[in-house]
């Protein structure tokens, strides 16, 4: 009478071990596009979110809601200006206009660096859209990532 041996032969695991490779293999890289595509989200909700203040806090100087110096542009001196607030023009107490709870912190950006203000590129009024610079205002903001995204614009461009 025989015996039969229950279990795998070794062809058999081998099968299934390539198997398991070229689903991982094509895993892999759509797992690492799901996660660029991501942080490109981010990237485009952050920078609406601080363009749309840096924006509510001119329409306010504007308005004359907020005092703005004589050779000023409207706009305000830093980014931490929109998260500490300014103080309203008319009213004789401290009370305060805040545009932003926090600055985002650029997604793109090395994580060495800590302070999110220090992730974003400025742009004063003064400078040109091509050759952004900082300045005594911030008109805008830019990431500093060298990267482009995956529709092939620079994200310094965004």
């Amino acid at each position: 009478m025989r015996t039969r041996v229950l279990g795998f032969s070794l062809v058999e695991l081998m099968v299934v071990i390539a198997i398991m490779a070229v689903l991982a293999s094509i895993g892999l890289p759509l797992a690492e596009l799901s996660q660029r595509r991501n942080k490109e989200e981010e990237l485009r909700t952050a920078l609406r979110q601080i363009r749309s203040a840096l924006d509510e806090y001119k329409r306010m100087v504007d308005q004359g809601r907020i005092v703005r110096p004589a050779d000023g542009s409207g706009y305000p001196p830093t980014l931490k200006v929109l998260v500490d607030g300014q103080p309203l023009a008319s009213s004789p107490q401290d009370v305060r206009l805040y545009f932003l709870r926090r600055i985002p912190r650029d997604p793109m950006a090395s994580g060495d660096i800590k302070d999110p203000i220090e992730t974003w590129g400025t742009r004063s009024y003064a400078s040109p859209p091509g050759e952004p610079s900082a300045g005594r205002d911030v008109y805008d903001v830019y990431s500093k990532s060298p990267g482009s995204g995956m529709n092939g614009i620079p994200y310094r461009q965004w």
